[in-house]
C-alpha cells in the first residue's frame, strides 16, 4: 500500500472519529438544555470545526509529503 493511501485512510478515520464526537456533543446539548450553557452549541461547533479543519490542513500537507516520498522510493530502492 502506498504512503498516500495510508495517509488518506488514516485521515478519513480520524475525521470520522472527530465528526462522531461532534455529533455526540451536539445531541447532548439538544437533549440536556438545562445542563449546558446557552452558547454550548456555538462553542462546540467552533471548537470541533477548528479541530477538524486544522487536522484536514495538516493531512493535506502530509499527503503531499507522502506523494513525494512515494516518487522518491523507487529511485532510492528502499520501497517499504
Amino acid at each position: 500500500m502506498s504512503r498516500k493511501a495510508r495517509v488518506l485512510i488514516l485521515m478519513v478515520i480520524i475525521e470520522a472519529f472527530l465528526a462522531g464526537i461532534w455529533w455526540y456533543l451536539a445531541r447532548y446539548g439538544v437533549a440536556n438544555p438545562d445542563h449546558v450553557t446557552p452558547d454550548f452549541q456555538a462553542v462546540v461547533g467552533q471548537t470541533m470545526g477548528m479541530a477538524m479543519g486544522g487536522l484536514l490542513g495538516i493531512g493535506f500537507i502530509l499527503f503531499f509529503v507522502a506523494a513525494r516520498n512515494d516518487r522518491k522510493a523507487p529511485q532510492d530502492g528502499t520501497r517499504r
